[in-house]
């Protein structure tokens, strides 16, 4: 879908980088708001058996989707949807039984299933965490396309969890200005200045239809 392009050929370069950047100050309702009024997508989609898509209840993390957003921007192309093809989508519960070589598909992935999680934990010695790593790390096997057997997945957060990986990125805009020491007692109206300048430049940017 196209949008408009150059929409801040308009902006210094100076102000350019600095809207950019800003975008990991809106918090996720505010970046919905203006993926619903340009038609950028956020929901995670399936495919179906008849061929066609439908949306999910589940949406992508906050980098995937300022990605977005800031592709839009700068060149008014809208990317497509994270689309889960339909031979590992699973809308019911997983069934009793199951083994390490069975694959871990679309919807299992899920603490209220005893069974996955015992599974897990079984195949990881008892280490195994319901967590953010868990979480990124079955997403990245289903967007890539496949299921990974139970065994895989477990191998895949064993050798994550040795080598920890860096789940923390510029646009978790608290986490990282703690990190940075920069997140003072202020912080909230600072998030909250920051935000407003940038709805406020998108808006005169992009009036609303």
């Amino acid at each position: 879908m196209a949008g408009m392009p150059g929409v801040l050929a308009g902006l210094a370069e100076a102000e350019r980088a600095g809207l950019l950047e800003d975008l990991n100050y809106l918090n996720l309702r505010e970046i919905r708001a203006f993926c619903d009024r340009h038609a950028i997508p956020y929901r995670i989609v399936v495919e179906t058996e008849a061929g066609r898509t439908k949306a999910t209840r589940d949406t992508d993390r906050k980098p995937v989707i300022l990605r977005r957003v800031r592709q839009f921007l700068e060149t008014g192309e809208v990317l497509a949807a994270t689309c889960l093809p339909a031979a590992i989508v699973r809308e019911g519960a997983p069934p009793a039984g199951l083994g390490p070589d069975d694959r871990l598909y679309y919807r299992w992935y899920n603490k209220t299933y005893g069974e996955v999680m015992r599974l897990l934990e079984e195949l990881t010695c008892g280490r195994f965490e319901n967590g953010a790593l868990a979480r990124v790390l079955i997403m990245e096997h289903w967007t890539s396309g496949r299921a990974p057997t139970f065994v895989e997945f477990a191998d895949a957060w064993m050798a994550a969890k040795d080598e920890p990986r860096d789940l923390l990125t510029a646009e978790y805009a608290f986490l990282t200005d703690l990190q940075r020491g920069k997140a003072g007692d202020d912080w909230k109206a600072v998030r909250q200045a920051k935000a407003e300048r940038v709805v406020k430049v998108l808006d005169e940017l992009l009036p609303h239809p």
